[in-house]
């Protein structure tokens, strides 16, 4: 085999990875890592917070929280409440099930991910997200909204 196909090799065996988490996810835990993440990220802040606040966390816009939090409170996972504070504001709120579903989430593929690239020493950081970046630039896929969650398919499409 040549390197050509030793890299396509690498990126079905990644792809491949995230679907088999992504299948696992959902069968444990009933969610998508999409709103997994944004689940543990409300968790993180106390069991509340805005959806700018998680846009800006998650590195994606207000309209694609708006729909993960639409699914999620469809789902009984997070609901909306209006702020104590402030009353033009809207807080997403974990629920029970929300909390449930995330204990019984099994281990994010991503913190798998970023506790391995940790361990890694400064140089090898960078020359591995160099070459990442690379791979996504020759896939024309640079400009795509994208937030640190490991999984298949668009962000807000599951």
């Amino acid at each position: 085999m040549d390197r050509t196909d030793d890299s396509l090799i690498a990126l079905r065996r990644i792809l491949r990875a995230t679907e088999l988490y992504e299948r696992d996810l959902a069968s444990a835990a009933g969610v998508t890592p999409a709103k997994l993440r944004l689940m543990q990220i409300v968790q993180m802040k106390g069991g509340r917070t805005t959806p700018k606040a998680l846009a800006l966390q998650m590195g994606v816009s207000q309209a694609t929280v708006t729909g993960l939090v639409d699914k999620l409170v469809k789902d009984g996972m997070v609901r909306r409440a209006q702020s104590e504070t402030d009353r033009r504001q809207i807080n997403v709120m974990l629920v029970p099930a929300g909390e449930a579903a995330l204990e019984k989430a099994p281990d994010a593929l991503q913190q798998r991910f970023v506790r391995e690239f940790e361990r890694l020493e400064d140089w090898e950081q960078a020359q591995l997200l160099s070459s990442l970046e690379r791979v996504a630039a020759m896939l024309d896929a640079r400009d795509i909204d994208a937030s640190p969650v490991l999984t298949v398919g668009a962000i807000g499409a599951a």
